[in-house]
């Protein structure tokens, strides 16, 4: 048994390094690329923070899908008649370098801020978006925030590669920062990448059970979970209670359904 973990960690290392080469790589060929001028006018990220938010180097892509991001969270705030510009206060959870943050400079009246582990994305973030707060986070909860600071908190493509117990944990934990009626929508690989899972696979996921490749690499892009709606609704939501859910409608996470989750008022 030791002997098959200590070959699964090794693979999972060779995998990572494999992938932070590619980031690497890709990075420097699009150092010499002039990036297209932002339509928001905000500066524009290095290459290497674009690549590990995008998973590509490529600046229009990583603008054009913040945009559409934010445009679908605002198309679902308003399906729930909370529209976007009446909260005082969102968080980015798992903001990067500011895909989607940036989106929002043009709020009035609206606290902006944003979390994630990368400390160079959250640097970045505060020395070019300063309509923003920005906190750095661990892979585990807690927060850095005080409870009932939001009405909104949102995270695209972070459950996605996250294992259970610490997707329960971060749900647990964006339901404290949220104040009551408030949102958390969130993003997840759902039955759109079901043909992709091995037979076995396939079959926990279509009796309503959590899927996670490469839990060794939690918190990376090579850590993939699938989650079915059930699951998402009667476990991961926890202390939250489901509002909407739209397959494969978190545009600009291309094919990850969409879930709206709100803390219920005492």
């Amino acid at each position: 048994m030791k002997s098959l973990l200590l070959s699964a960690l090794g693979r999972v290392r060779l995998q990572g390094w494999a992938y932070r080469a590619y980031e690497n790589v890709a990075s420097l060929r699009a150092l010499g690329r002039r990036p297209p001028p932002a339509d928001d006018g905000l500066p524009v990220p290095p290459p290497r923070l674009i690549v590990r938010v995008a998973g590509t180097p490529d600046a229009r892509w990583f603008l054009e899908s913040g945009r559409t991001a934010a445009s679908a969270i605002r198309a679902a705030l308003d399906r729930a008649g909370r529209p976007l510009d009446e909260f005082d206060s969102i968080l980015d959870f798992g903001c990067g370098c500011g895909r989607v943050t940036r989106r929002w400079a043009a709020l009035d009246g609206v606290e902006v801020h944003g979390s994630d582990r990368n400390a160079a994305a959250i640097a970045w973030c505060r020395a070019n978006l300063g309509f923003a707060r920005f906190e750095t986070n661990e892979l585990a909860p807690p927060l850095a925030h005080p409870s009932g600071t939001f009405d909104l908190v949102y995270a695209l493509s972070v459950f996605t590669h996250l294992t259970e117990e610490l997707g329960l944990a971060w749900v647990e934990e964006l339901a404290r920062v949220l104040r009551p009626d408030g949102y958390v929508l969130l993003t997840t690989h759902g039955a759109r990448y079901r043909d992709g899972l091995t037979p076995k696979e396939r079959a926990r996921f279509d009796a309503g059970e959590l899927v996670v490749r490469r839990p060794e690499a939690v918190g990376s892009n090579l850590c993939a979970a699938f989650h079915p709606r059930a699951y998402v609704q009667e476990t991961l939501a926890g202390p939250l209670e489901p509002v909407e859910f739209v397959p494969e409608g978190a545009t600009g996470n291309p094919h990850q359904d969409l879930h709206l989750l709100r803390k219920p008022k005492p």
